[in-house]
């Protein structure tokens, strides 16, 4: 999605079309800005999801995320978990190892009862669910869903932010048209949330700035077969290049994000298949077996992002639009859902309370709650990068010293497993609603 000014031209090659009212525009159909639709569906308030590709495109994405068990009660409690949980996968156990080190932590639900209470043994300490699975559920959620309308395919031309409202000025294509005519729609809104990744042109066209850098690794990540069972465990592995995660997928499939500097990760992504395999065999210690893959080699550069703001007049960020974060521990997508939870929760409040959506008191709410959080897990992924990636011995020596600390100190092994599983911090009432069920 571009932003940009409508020339002479353009206006010349579009119909333009009356305004149109929404009480929230929400821009982006990935997982964080149809889950925040999800959300909403049964608010009382009429929503549009802009989207610059067709929504068949947007979940045709060949990735997998984990899952927290955290995002999995948000998105139960938004009520399109039920449609996603029987085609994920759910993991038992969590494996985390240094390199050839032979001490390997093992983390187990009953880990969690020492500082809290122990999950449901249906939920275990996390999924793991695949890009398609979860996005093609939540538009199915709202194929019935007569206060939201889908502007998609559209691309975001001009936002101005009034005192009272929003315009937002869209070009529409229509694709199923043989002339392939755009029309110019013009949105009127409340509120603009930006779902629309880490390049976000709505959060780059309001003027907020980022802090945070660009890291020396890329990930290469990729679908695979095993020929031992994974038994639904999930692995992360450190090694001095940068962590591996071995992802349980169902049908004896696995995700895989190996994490490399830049010039090694694209080698990566060209060495011949069968010298890849070889590779990855040794990287998994051969405790999958002979391996095959079933995908492309993705790569793609990681970032530390931190927007300086959340909100705006008018404007809430929510997931990759807000934040970036390593991908160690798959913490990313899990702060976006977490996103979702508080911002529905501030703006369904605020609507129940006939308070403005967009009224930049109720949006510091959602500011002031996530913005912390998303910090510390930041300030986490950085640490816990940099110190794994570290050869030299004296932080080699300390790394080890708290594995082998963490194998055998119950409360460290249960704190640092809280924080795995998103535990921490704040929930938003989408969360509690699965915990009183257990």
């Amino acid at each position: 999605m571009v932003m940009e000014q409508l020339s002479q031209n353009s206006l010349s090659e579009t119909t333009v079309k009356p305004k149109l009212d929404y009480d929230l525009v929400i821009v982006g159909g990935g997982i964080a800005g149809t889950a925040l639709a999800c959300a909403l569906k049964n608010s009382g308030l009429k929503v549009a999801l802009i989207e610059s590709q067709p929504k068949s495109v947007v979940a045709a994405r060949k990735l997998a995320y984990n899952l927290s068990l955290t995002s999995g009660r948000i998105l139960d409690g938004i009520g399109v978990w039920q449609q996603i949980l029987p085609k994920i996968t759910t993991y038992q156990q969590i494996s985390l190892s240094d390199g050839n080190y032979p001490r390997t932590v093992q983390f187990y639900p009953d880990d969690l009862a020492i500082t809290g209470k122990r999950p449901n043994s249906k939920e275990g300490l996390g999924y793991v669910g695949e890009h398609q699975v979860m996005l093609t559920a939540m538009q199915e959620f709202l194929a019935d869903c007569e206060q939201l309308t889908w502007l998609c395919p559209a691309e975001v031309l001009r936002v101005d932010y009034k005192s009272d409202f929003v315009e937002v000025e869209l070009k529409q294509k229509d694709t199923d048209s043989l002339s392939g005519e755009n029309e110019s729609l013009t949105v009127r809104s409340r509120l603009v949330v930006g779902a629309d990744g880490a390049r976000s042109p709505i959060r780059e066209a309001a003027n907020i700035g980022t802090h945070g850098w660009k890291y020396w690794q890329s990930c290469v990540a990729m679908t695979i077969k095993t020929e031992r069972s994974h038994n639904n465990i999930a692995f992360e592995r450190f090694w001095p290049s940068g962590p591996m995660g071995v992802l349980p997928l169902p049908g004896n499939r696995c995700q895989v994000v190996w994490t490399a500097p830049h010039a090694e990760a694209k080698a990566l992504q060209e060495l011949d298949k069968q010298e890849f395999l070889a590779k990855l065999e040794y990287r998994t210690a051969g405790k999958l077996g002979k391996l095959e893959l079933l995908s492309d080699r993705y790569v793609f550069p990681v970032q530390l992002m931190q927007s300086d703001r959340y909100v705006e007049h008018r404007l809430a960020l929510i997931g990759d639009a807000a934040h970036c974060c390593h991908p160690v521990g798959g913490q990313g997508l899990n702060m976006g859902i977490r996103d979702v939870g508080a911002i529905a929760e501030v703006i369904k409040f605020a609507h129940q309370q006939g308070e403005d959506i967009g009224d930049i008191g109720v949006l510091k709410r959602y500011e002031s709650w996530r913005r912390k959080e998303n910090f510390v897990i930041l300030g986490v992924t950085d640490f816990l990068d940099r110190m794994f990636s570290a050869s030299v011995l004296p932080i080699v020596a300390v790394r080890r010293l708290g594995l082998w600390g963490m194998g055998i100190i119950p409360i460290f092994k249960s704190l640092s497993l809280r924080v795995m599983t998103g535990l921490f911090g704040r929930h938003p009432e989408l969360a509690h609603t699965i915990s009183q069920k257990l």
